[in-house]
């Protein structure tokens, strides 16, 4: 009679396992040269990838209404090209207009701000002595100013030469939305047996949870872009509608996007004054805690539960692999990390995690 063999947790290392270690290594380094290999070809399939979870249930609320699946892919796809070229023609001009004015007063507001901390360092010698020169300073504004625009305009270029990639993406987005089915069914078939129940229900958790963060960003983002746009304007701290689209954008990238989006609004509004510094602050203060306290419970509620820590690591880490488009794919990486770690390693575990909570505590306040 053939028993299971069964692995001792608690038995030394043998042969069999350090090989099982050196081939999961090995792999590991093959799967990292392979995604800098193809980068371009991995960031537009998961853009596509992340766009199609998002779009899907809106072709399946069609297919309910009696709208054949791919009349109502072609809907989508023509709302959604219609809405980007609302976008270019409507709002690409002003915010082109209002970033040269940003870029031409850029040296006058630096002379501005040098004047303030000038001030402020004739009235307390103690500042004076912590802070750089500001010749020093001024170097390295200029410097990372420079360093800024070679960057966008490096982005900008590459973004008009990708005409043929977008129409490659749309072409790619259609083809997915139409018939995902096999591409599902193949995705569950590569799953072993006894890691298929995981495999469906990280991919329908990631499903849930790209819908959530799709819909948090368009809400929250319409809502904070708006708001910071509209006030900045009311208190007098110009580009507003640069700024509000920065405070959009800065949605994408929770816990850290709104201090980002914070540095370039009060460095202009500390150019225009110490008055218009303490506005901007009040702005940003009152609608980042109006988002915190009461869009982001109220839109996203507990599906997305990612660490500012977790979050940071692969804003870097995608950044670094895929450029200024990788940051999009921060938090889906993050939560696709978490969700897998989750299925496949601490639910078969069933571990406690209020008990691990309390440890943690213990160890955090120095009890243990």
């Amino acid at each position: 009679m053939n028993e299971t063999h069964r692995e001792d947790p608690h038995a030394p290392l043998s042969y069999y396992g350090a090989r099982r270690i050196v081939w999961l290594i090995f792999f590991v380094f093959i799967i990292w040269l392979m995604l800098r290999a193809l980068q371009p070809v991995i960031l537009l399939f998961a853009l596509v990838f992340l766009l199609a979870m998002v779009l899907n249930p809106i072709v399946v609320w069609l297919q309910k209404h009696r709208v054949p699946r791919f009349v109502g892919v072609i809907l989508v796809m023509l709302a959604l090209i219609a809405v980007t070229t609302t976008i270019i023609l409507f709002a690409i001009p002003p915010l082109s207009r209002q970033l040269q004015e940003l870029m031409h007063s850029t040296p006058n507001m630096w002379q501005g701000i040098r004047t303030r901390i000038e001030s402020l360092t004739k009235n307390y010698p103690e500042v004076r002595e912590a802070l750089p020169r500001t010749d020093e300073m001024a170097g390295k504004v200029g410097a990372a100013a420079a360093t800024v625009g070679n960057f966008l305009l490096q982005s900008t270029l590459g973004l008009v030469g990708g005409v043929a990639s977008a129409l490659l993406a749309i072409l790619l987005l259609v083809f997915v939305l139409a018939n995902p089915r096999p591409l599902v069914a193949a995705y569950l078939a590569l799953a072993p047996d006894r890691y298929r129940e995981q495999a469906r229900r990280t991919l329908g958790r990631m499903m849930r949870q790209m819908i959530a963060w799709a819909r948090g960003v368009a809400i929250n983002g319409l809502i904070t872009g708006v708001s910071i746009g509209s006030l900045l304007w009311l208190v007098g701290v110009q580009p507003a509608l640069i700024f509000g689209v920065f405070a959009f954008l800065g949605e994408f990238l929770p816990n850290i996007g709104a201090f980002l989006v914070s540095i370039p609004i009060l460095l202009v509004a500390l150019s225009l004054g110490a008055t218009k510094f303490w506005l901007a602050l009040g702005v940003i203060v009152l609608v980042y805690q109006v988002e915190l306290n009461v869009l982001v419970p109220g839109v996203l509620g507990k599906e997305m539960r990612l660490h500012p820590v977790n979050i940071l690591f692969f804003i870097l880490a995608t950044a670094e692999l895929f450029g200024l488009l990788g940051l999009f794919l921060a938090v889906p990486a993050a939560a696709l990390v978490q969700i897998v770690i989750d299925e496949f390693y601490l639910q078969p575990r069933k571990i406690d995690a209020a008990a691990l909570d309390r440890e943690a505590a213990a160890l955090v306040e120095g009890k243990r």
